[in-house]
């Protein structure tokens, strides 16, 4: 017999008649983390890289993973006695009557907000650009008393708020941010950095948290902000991406709750609600000679080869240049790329007959608000070049009026990937499409791949699973610059 009694809000506990089980189950609950073996601390062994949700001693696990506790006693035929009774509530659409909305929320919107109010937890699956600022906004109007909204970002803290009162909300949104007042409203949008070490008491004021862009919440701090939530009953995270871990998933599963995949963003596309995805991908070719230095090159030296090379860099801000609407430019480092990229693509402007058009430099160091400007600036704008990091612009910006995205630094973490993509995924009046430049690069020698390489071949397998039509294109890059 296994017996799961409730600890808290945030903690079941359970425990077998067999200690043997116990020790399965503890097994069962463990899971070693991808890119362990390359992490400090694993090589020098201060950690075996390995994450363990349930403890033989402890005998608690985080309450959102119930299912998977059901699931491992069938597969044994272990009877389950739960001593405690889930509530099971019914969605009363008649509060949407009274908000006024200026447009109504859309089926998979509703589906949402009934699997969050059904069952008082729930991790939503979402894709970007589908409107889950909206399904946040119904659920805070649903349910009474304080509601936390936590987000990645201080870009993400004004964009909530803004979003909430184009939906009407009448009153202030307390924002906290870095320095900013720690008091609790009726809706506070926080990013997790400036509350992560409030204390216990602080977070049960609260009686709905809300997660937005919970993939990040795998971070060690934002599991912790989970873990003083022992009196909050009500706990929702939105993702439009997971990372394809199983670690990953339970970890927010255990946070929030079951997850539900509400809608896809083909079928999104295929009813006109997102713009039409067109990927290019550009493949550089380089000289048999460069390829078989770089070849033999380690993956950070590849980089280093990469956001150095001139021809390729004047390749990416030619392409940006060559757009004739609103383009968005991806990097990964700042000093070492961006700025270059950005310097280059401002003087080629500046020298041309289209010295008006506007090229804004967006990384870290760009305060929030400057962010915000920059957003509603280009929202207004037909053709300008926003050179922004992966880190700012990857996740969450809502740009509707954004035509071309460029990915100018390579990648293969899937969340970064599609996160990226649906930043230009908006329909707007002026916009039905949006046109992805994947710039990769062939350096490949004797038949082995260089390293960038094999991301872009995970790149096109992301493409294959979310459905997205893209088409391949070689492009000779000569010159032995920086080799």
């Amino acid at each position: 017999m296994i017996e799961i009694t409730k600890v808290d809000e945030v903690y079941i506990r359970v425990t077998a008649e067999d200690a043997g089980v116990e020790q399965d189950l503890a097994d069962y609950f463990t899971f070693e983390v991808p890119g362990a073996k390359f992490m400090p601390s694993v090589k020098n062994r201060y950690w075996d890289g390995k994450i363990r949700l349930y403890s033989t001693q402890k005998k608690v696990l985080y309450s959102g993973l119930l299912q998977y506790v059901q699931v491992f006693a069938e597969e044994r035929d272990i009877p389950v006695h739960i001593k405690y009774t889930p509530t099971f509530n019914a969605v009363d659409w008649t509060f949407v009557e009274n908000l006024d909305l200026p447009f109504d929320p859309r089926d998979y919107q509703k589906d949402a907000v009934e699997e969050c109010v059904s069952y008082g937890r729930s991790l939503i699956l979402s894709p970007t650009a589908s409107g889950k600022s909206l399904t946040i906004y119904l659920l805070t109007q649903y349910y009474d008393g304080n509601k936390l909204i936590i987000v990645p970002t201080t870009s993400l803290v004004h964009q909530m708020a803004s979003d909430f009162k184009e939906y009407g909300y009448p009153d202030d949104i307390h924002k906290i941010m870095s320095g900013q007042d720690k008091t609790v409203s009726p809706i506070t949008v926080s990013t997790w950095q400036s509350i992560y070490k409030m204390p216990k008491q602080w977070f049960n004021q609260f009686d709905v948290i809300v997660g937005d862009e919970a993939h990040l919440f795998k971070a060690k701090s934002l599991t912790t902000i989970m873990a003083k939530t022992t009196d909050v009953p009500y706990k929702f995270g939105f993702t439009g991406t997971l990372d394809g871990t199983q670690t990953h998933r339970l970890v927010l599963e255990g946070l929030f709750g079951p997850v539900k995949k509400v809608v896809s963003t083909a079928e999104l596309m295929d009813k006109n609600q997102l713009a039409t995805l067109s990927i290019k991908c550009l493949v550089l070719k380089y000289p048999q000679e460069v390829s078989r230095i770089v070849s033999k090159a380690k993956y950070q030296e590849e980089i280093t080869f990469l956001i150095n090379n001139k021809r390729r860099n004047k390749f990416i801000a030619n392409l940006a240049i060559s757009q004739q609407k609103n383009t968005l430019v991806l990097y990964d480092r700042v000093e070492d790329h961006g700025e270059v990229l950005y310097n280059m693509i401002k003087d080629m402007i500046d020298g041309s007959i289209d010295r008006e058009r506007q090229v804004f430099f967006i990384h870290g160091g760009v305060a929030g608000t400057e962010r915000e400007e920059v957003r509603s600036i280009v929202e207004n704008e037909s053709d300008s070049i926003i050179v922004a990091s992966y880190g700012t612009f990857s996740t969450g910006v809502n740009i509707r009026n954004l035509h071309t995205v460029i990915f100018g630094s390579p990648s293969k973490s899937r969340i970064r990937v599609l996160q990226s993509i649906g930043r230009g995924l908006r329909v707007s009046d002026t916009k039905e499409k949006v046109v992805l430049y994947d710039v990769a690069d062939m350096l490949s020698y004797n038949d082995r791949n260089n390293h960038t390489l094999n991301h872009f071949l995970e790149r096109m397998k992301y493409y294959n699973e979310e459905q997205f039509s893209y088409k391949i294109y070689n492009v000779d890059i000569k010159g032995k610059d920086n080799v």
